[in-house]
């Protein structure tokens, strides 16, 4: 009696050979946390668009739930950005002689270099940052860089109307080319979806991305011409070699706010954006949207564990 009471019940093993993956397929069972086949994200991404939009939305109305001034920060600070960067470069380092609408060419290369640097920032922690959500509920992880991303566009937005008034200000009028200043939008924010994607990744297995990235994006801040024509200086410097010109205005941060400035302002001429510019922003968005999105996907399994 005593020892059957004490005998621990027999767990039912399989036979010798079997072929447990086929059994578990026969029976309908998979692997937790398995990653899905690329078509099969896609779609589950995809049905769960409202949690991405509504996501977005609650992270930036809480952004600055706890300032007096509330949200007038999503305008008030780009714009202050841009005044410190027009005492210093503008007056102190001369960088606005030669430039028309020295003022609305800044303006708009701050805010919509702000766009990009704050969506790769928040991607690095878009894992990292948010472990509790990624162990707790299942759904795509790439769900939560873009709904960062979301959220700074519709930062940017805001900051448009600011942008439109200093435009109105300067005597720039509304003209039928800020209505380019859509598609350039479209593809600034899938460039800065793709990159946030690859560097969630790297943030989710070395938080200390999200230190050395600062340096990163200032250094890249200062190559794409957000405080100055990347044309009219190097024309100055007539021993640089020509490929550095090229390669400067190649660089997807300055081709998207050129591209902006090409169609807010209208002294923004043609002749100072890089050839073929609109393939080149395309190109970038394509590379860095499908690209970062895959390597992203490639790692599914691994968020949020160890």
């Amino acid at each position: 009696m005593t020892q059957a009471l004490h005998t621990p019940p027999r767990t039912a093993e399989a036979p010798p050979g079997t072929d447990l993956a086929a059994l578990a397929a026969r029976h309908g069972l998979s692997v937790s946390g398995a990653r899905p086949t690329l078509p099969q994200y896609v779609r589950r991404l995809w049905a769960r668009r409202h949690f991405i939009t509504a996501f977005s939305t609650a992270k930036l109305t809480a952004q600055y739930s706890q300032a007096k001034l509330g949200q007038v920060w999503q305008v008030l600070t780009p714009l202050l950005n841009a005044a410190v960067y027009y005492l210093i470069f503008g007056k102190l380092m001369g960088t606005s002689r030669g430039v028309p609408d020295f003022v609305p060419f800044l303006v708009t290369g701050v805010f919509v270099w702000t766009f990009t640097q704050s969506s790769i920032m928040a991607g690095t922690r878009a894992i990292s940052g948010n472990l509790g959500l990624v162990r707790a509920l299942h759904f795509p992880r790439a769900a939560l860089p873009i709904s960062f991303c979301l959220q700074q566009l519709q930062q940017l937005l805001f900051s448009m109307a600011a942008l439109v008034v200093i435009l109105l200000c300067f005597g720039i009028p509304v003209a039928a080319s800020w209505l380019l200043a859509l598609p350039a939008l479209l593809l600034q924010f899938t460039f800065n979806a793709g990159v946030s994607l690859v560097v969630a990744r790297m943030g989710a297995r070395t938080p200390d991305i999200a230190q050395l990235m600062p340096f990163v994006l200032r250094t890249w801040m200062y190559a794409s011409g957000v405080m100055f024509s990347i044309s009219h200086i190097m024309s100055k410097h007539t021993d640089a070699p020509s490929w550095l010109t090229a390669v400067l205005q190649a660089n997807p941060a300055a081709v998207y706010i050129d591209l902006m400035r090409f169609a807010l302002i209208d002294s923004f001429q043609g002749s100072q954006l890089p050839p073929h510019v609109w393939a080149l922003a395309a190109g970038w968005a394509l590379l860095a949207g499908a690209g970062g999105f895959i390597y992203f996907w490639k790692a599914e399994e691994t968020y949020g564990r160890g």
